[in-house]
């Protein structure tokens, strides 16, 4: 491997991305940005779904690391996330987006805020991935 980046890695959604309606507003490796609809990921009484906030929020921090890793030739895959739920949400779009906390050669870890059409805090997560030397899936490898 050479000290020379590589080309970042771009997003590609997955079939539960696309089911929730998710869409990336912006990506790079210091700042991925998506929104997903309220409306489709809601639980029974109404409100956006703990575990879609998670999913989604999983997701844009695992993207994050990614991105990262690709640009080392390296891939990413998640090993801790924990959230915690500040308010709730009955409908609009939310905002999700993760920053890195630490951008490491065999760790990254990135907060992730779900924010509501307002800009309140809906909730927080931190997602902490581990780099592997493997190439990312369906891409070819350098």
């Amino acid at each position: 491997m050479t000290n020379e980046a590589l080309p970042p890695w771009t997003i590609t959604l997955g079939e539960l991305d696309e089911r929730m309606g998710v869409a990336i507003v912006e990506q790079s490796v210091e700042r991925v940005v998506a929104t997903m609809p309220v409306e489709g990921n809601r639980q029974s009484f109404g409100l956006l779904h703990g575990g879609a906030s998670l999913a989604v929020g999983e997701a844009v921090g695992s993207w994050a690391a990614v991105i990262h890793a690709s640009t080392l030739g390296r891939t990413a895959v998640g090993v801790d996330v924990s959230a915690t739920h500040h308010r709730s949400v009955r409908d609009g779009v939310v905002t999700v987006t993760a920053t890195p906390i630490h951008l490491g050669r065999t760790l990254t870890t990135h907060e992730v805020l779900i924010t509501d059409d307002a800009g309140r805090r809906l909730c927080t997560l931190r997602i902490t991935n581990l780099l592997l030397d493997r190439p990312i899936p369906g891409t070819v490898s350098p």
